[in-house]
């Protein structure tokens, strides 16, 4: 599996990561802090999941174009 990526260009494997691979990352650190925010309440681990969560959706607006919010 890891020769395949040898067939993708480097723009393909970038285009790829930042569509697939980060959007599902940040959902899972976002979705791992709501768990452990129901189980212990809210702690510097969790805000500090939702933050990662969150900058992935504002990477993501930024790159289609998005108004940045202040």
């Amino acid at each position: 599996m890891p020769t395949m990526w040898l067939f993708l260009t480097r723009r393909l494997r970038t285009w790829l990561i930042l569509t697939v691979v980060v959007p599902l990352a940040t959902g899972l650190l976002r979705r791992v802090g709501q768990v452990i925010e129901r189980r212990t309440g809210s702690t510097p681990v969790t805000r500090a999941l939702y933050k990662a969560g969150d900058l992935g959706d504002r990477a993501r607006s930024t790159l289609r174009g998005g108004r940045r919010r202040r």
